[in-house]
């Protein structure tokens, strides 16, 4: 029987906070996080219905609040308190009719187990070659790679919805720039199956988890990991492509 890919990220996010110092306290409120989306992703299929109203996230808003208020960072905490105490900026945040990092965490948060219990229910073709997600238009946030053959083969996760699809393995998933030597690539002692792949043109980068190195690493989870790979990126002027939920 195959896991629940929350279970695997949820345990996987708990390991590595005893591994990774610098990243502990994130990882650990990402789990709780986690586990919290979790439960609207369980609820929605039990309820089994096609295509349920965005309005039915709107009941575990004061429980994210509450996480969030508990053991989140100080800006997210402010952020939650905020809302706590006007409920009619509640449903902006279902329709991302919202400003500022905070509240798309917020936002992020609700929405990304009902996309993914939506893509989960949808068939989508996920070997077109494209820059966002062949299901709900969002960016990537993580590339993955495996063996195939005697190369490897190219993935990109999508960042709200998590559908993966395949990607060119020497292309710029911003740009679409192919050429090698203006494609360089980063990795960090401390973290060899996660590489920072970056572009010369666009000056944007996005994280890889090279599941040949590491067959336990799950890509969402080693993407939050490794922010000492974003301070490298942010001093050679990289920008990344897509922030994850915590914004980094």
């Amino acid at each position: 029987m195959t896991a629940s890919p929350w279970n695997v990220r949820i345990e996987r996010a708990r390991q590595l906070a005893e591994v990774c110092p610098a990243a502990s306290e994130m990882l650990r409120f990402y789990a709780e996080v986690a586990c919290l989306q979790k439960g609207i992703y369980e609820q929605l299929q039990s309820a089994g219905e096609t295509r349920p109203e965005l309005s039915v996230l709107l009941p575990h808003v004061p429980a994210l609040l509450a996480l969030v208020e508990r053991a989140g960072p100080e800006q997210l905490a402010l952020a939650a308190a905020e809302l706590a105490r006007d409920r009619s900026q509640w449903q902006s945040l279902l329709t991302r009719e919202h400003a500022g990092e905070e509240r798309a965490f917020f936002a992020r948060a609700l929405l990304q187990p009902y996309f993914e219990y939506e893509a989960g229910r949808s068939i989508v073709t996920t070997s077109t070659v494209q820059r966002d997600c062949p299901f709900c238009g969002e960016l990537p946030l993580v590339a993955v790679l495996r063996g195939e053959g005697e190369g490897g083969k190219r993935s990109l996760v999508c960042s709200l919805c998590a559908i993966e699809w395949n990607f060119r393995r020497l292309l710029c998933p911003n740009c679409g720039e192919e050429a090698e030597r203006k494609l360089p690539v980063y990795v960090a002692e401390e973290f060899p199956h996660v590489r920072i792949e970056a572009c010369d043109t666009c000056r944007t980068y996005i994280k890889s988890v090279d599941l040949t190195k590491n067959g336990l690493a799950v890509p969402i989870v080693e993407e939050l990991a490794t922010v000492a790979l974003n301070l490298w990126a942010n001093e050679h002027d990289y920008a990344k492509l897509q922030p994850n939920l915590l914004g980094m």
